[in-house]
């Protein structure tokens, strides 16, 4: 029987008394004046508490006896490295970073950037940062000079810690040449570069270049956890803007803290001593919170992989990591899991491994399409949980809250709003539309520790980006519908609700039907400009490996599924069959710039591609279709 309704219903009747209970799992160094109050006219939590997180994350584990407990566990599928740390371990490496940091020039409130690969030096660096009260901004390792440069300028970070080179399948992305450039396209110049040198290419060191190891081994000092504001800062997380310059999402310590570990059992049901794995990378956000900060948080040990969903060597890569751990959850992005059963369509990897600690699998970062969570449903005989967030909420606003006990799966749907989450649809002019009808999906202020309370240095465009356009309300620009169960579901960015001759469509929901297809193994649908009817949808497919089939005859069934399931009013007459579609680092597809590719629009190579070579086939597979330039 799940406990869920019953929750919901706590909060809602008291949502200040509910928070505060949670905040109970947290050592705070001294209390809040107010659960929740306006500061400088903006929501804020746990005023007047000071704490660090840092702290919270380490150091009470080891006072409390658990130092011997796995903290980390490090698997590099790309050099063949493991490695274990315990909470004491983590301890000592974090504290004498801390001290590294101090000595050179480091205090509380000063920017840190990272720019990093997936290794525990990453880790390590985060959170020392939280130690000594500075505020870290990671930044996704390999990202362009221009893209660093913009968040250098917009940080003004005292220093910048970085490796020698990242590991890609085929591939080293030198690190120091992009951190170089980086700085002299800045004006802002951060004091010194922490540079950690791996084996696979080293890095010569500059005048204002200080060698990590050398630095860290050197240090006889350990750094003490400072006090902080519980509404400080611990971090800035920069996300895409739609001017051109970054958004820098802030989160701080004292409600960052209490959502995480609340989320961590009440949501993905782990708790002290078991084994979490998140599948993505520390310059996302859910690497963020959940890499780094919710498993340490809460006493669990946390999974760090340096490697692929395929490739690395093979399909049965996640399969091998949760056997080898005894990962008991793992959080990952739908598009991996497209991308394992593109590969492995019938799952025959999977026999090859205990899968016997595994009891649930977590998606979100995209639309998780039913036909993937059926796929992964069937073959790996746990509940597949969707669920739902964003980089400015750091943790989930709708979800299936496994550890109050799950609720029914509708395929489609990331479930309920958590505690917290008071959700909304919306239309145009700010009126709440009758369940089962597409809208804007807002949530009702204030909203709930964790979120972000701004962005760096930019009140007025938070409220511009964020509350203006429905006041009272957070605008998420996802658009979707409740059902009459209360049951949420996404459907697509609000920027992606096509407008056919007068119809609103969604795109995700026929992407939906052509994931279903048996041949189709990832697919994107958008709409692009049609001078009679203002808009037309465009699909693109991925087809599985071994798919015998004419793509051509493969498209003519998807088009006809497409009318069958939604009606000539859908007007999908083109789709078109590609090697791979163009992804994010993250595994987020970039429709927009396929959009503007197919309209002929003018278009920047996006910075988080992870291999801009894929646009050029796809203008190809476009042109022979009569598509775009």
């Amino acid at each position: 029987m799940s406990r869920y309704a019953e929750t919901y219903a706590r909060w809602k009747a008291d949502p200040h008394g509910f928070w505060a209970t949670a905040a109970g799992q947290i050592d705070w160094i001294s209390p809040w004046d107010s659960v929740q109050a306006k500061v400088d006219g903006l929501d804020r939590w746990f005023v007047g508490a000071t704490c660090n997180t840092c702290w919270n994350a380490i150091d009470r584990h080891v006072a409390a006896g658990q130092g011997e407990r796995t903290a980390l566990i490090f698997d590099s599928a790309m050099t063949g490295t493991k490695a274990r740390f315990t909470y004491a371990a983590l301890q000592d490496e974090v504290a004498r970073l801390g001290a590294v940091l101090q000595d050179l020039g480091a205090v509380k409130g000063d920017r840190i950037i990272i720019y990093m690969p997936m290794i525990p030096q990453a880790l390590f660096a985060m959170l020392a940062c939280a130690r000594i009260g500075a505020i870290h901004s990671v930044v996704f390792g390999g990202f362009a000079p221009a893209e660093l440069a913009t968040r250098i300028s917009d940080a003004k970070p005292r220093l910048i810690l970085t490796a020698s080179c990242g590991l890609e399948p085929g591939r080293t992305i030198a690190y120091k040449p992009l951190v170089d450039e980086a700085i002299e396209l800045s004006p802002h110049k951060p004091d010194k570069v922490l540079l950690f040198q791996r084996p696979e290419v080293t890095a010569a060191l500059g005048g204002s270049d200080v060698d990590w190891d050398s630095a860290v081994t050197a240090q006889r000092r350990r750094a003490d956890c400072v006090a902080v504001a519980a509404t400080d800062p611990l971090y800035i997380l920069y996300t895409s803007g739609t001017t051109g310059q970054p958004k820098g999402v802030v989160r701080d310590n004292g409600g960052h803290m209490v959502a995480l570990r609340w989320s961590m059992e009440a949501i993905y049901d782990i708790g002290p001593g078991d084994v979490f794995w998140s599948a993505s990378d520390v310059g996302w956000v859910v690497g963020h919170s959940y890499i780094v900060y919710a498993p340490l948080l809460t006493g669990a040990t946390t999974v760090m992989f340096e490697g692929k969903p395929v490739g690395t060597p093979d399909a049965g890569a996640f399969w091998r990591v949760i056997s080898d751990y005894k990962v008991k959850a793992l959080f990952t992005a739908p598009t991996a899991f497209r991308a394992i059963k593109k590969e492995d369509p019938e799952g025959q990897l999977i026999g090859k491994y205990d899968l016997s600690a595994f009891k649930a699998l977590f998606l979100a970062g995209e639309r998780a399409d039913p036909d993937t969570v059926k796929w992964a449903e069937n073959h790996l005989h746990v509940p597949v949980i969707d669920h739902w967030w964003q980089t400015e909420t750091g943790w989930s606003i709708a979800a299936n809250p496994l550890g109050l006990g799950k609720l029914p799966v509708k395929h489609g749907s990331p479930t309920v709003a958590m505690p917290g989450y008071e959700i909304h649809v919306l239309d145009e002019g700010g009126h709440e539309v009758r369940p089962g009808i597409l809208g804007a999906i807002c949530v009702k202020l204030p909203l709930p520790p964790s979120c972000l309370p701004t962005l760096w240095n930019a009140d007025e465009r938070f409220r511009q980006s964020y509350l203006s356009h429905f006041p009272g309300y957070y605008e998420t620009a996802d658009a979707g519908y409740i059902d009459d169960d209360g049951y949420l579901y996404i459907m697509s960015r609000t920027d992606d609700i096509i407008n056919v001759a007068g119809h609103r469509l969604s795109t995700g929901a026929m992407e939906e039907i052509l994931a279903a297809h048996q041949s189709v193994a990832e697919c994107a649908v958008l709409g692009i400009a049609d001078e009679v009817k203002g808009q037309l949808p465009l699909g693109f497919i991925v087809l599985k490996a071994g798919v015998s089939k004419l793509p051509s005859d493969v498209e003519k069934e998807c088009v006809k599924l497409v009318r069958e399931k939604i009606g000539a009013v859908a007007a999908l007459k083109t789709v078109i069959t590609i090697k791979r579609l163009p992804k994010t680092r993250s595994g987020k597809i970039l429709r927009g710039t396929m959009r503007k590719m197919a309209d002929k629009e003018d278009f920047k190579m996006p910075a988080t591609i992870d291999d801009p070579a894929i646009l050029g086939e796809i203008a190809e597979a476009m042109k022979a279709h009569g598509i775009g330039a």
